[in-house]
């Protein structure tokens, strides 16, 4: 299994970060302006409303893209056959759970994930502990 990257910020505290790996003029995808309706096609109450807060609150934070409706409608259909077998007494496959868990982390919806999600149409902020190119004293 491969190790997963050092984020950039790490780096470049660190003083490790290179210009030639840096990912620069990622893609940005068309911003939504408004919350859309929930699909037809999901499959219980439970996933409507869960469609309904989500999107609620990616839409307040620019993270709601035309491309992320397809993804978001799997996430609450999801959510939804979760919330029903708990309802029902029977505890969800840990395969369930899994997929819901990496899900909410692509949506950046867990504490860990939600430093690494950024508003779209913005440019981060300079980072202060960069040292711009400079040498490390005594080293």
């Amino acid at each position: 299994m491969p190790t997963p990257r050092k984020p950039h910020n790490l780096k470049v505290i660190g003083g490790t970060d290179r210009a030639d790996r840096l990912v620069r003029d990622a893609v940005e995808m068309p911003l939504i302006d408004i919350a859309p309706l929930p699909p037809d096609w999901l499959p219980n109450i439970h996933a409507q409303k869960e469609w309904e807060r989500l999107s609620a609150i990616l839409l307040a934070n620019r993270l709601l893209t035309e491309v992320s409706l397809g993804p978001l409608g799997v996430l609450c259909a999801l959510h939804g056959q979760i919330v029903q077998q708990y309802a029902a007494g029977v505890a969800p496959t840990g395969h369930m759970l899994a997929q819901y868990r990496n899900m909410v982390n692509d949506f950046g919806m867990t504490p860990v994930a939600q430093g690494k999600v950024r508003q779209l149409g913005e440019k981060p902020k300079a980072n202060q502990f960069a040292r711009n190119g400079a040498k490390a004293k005594g080293g």
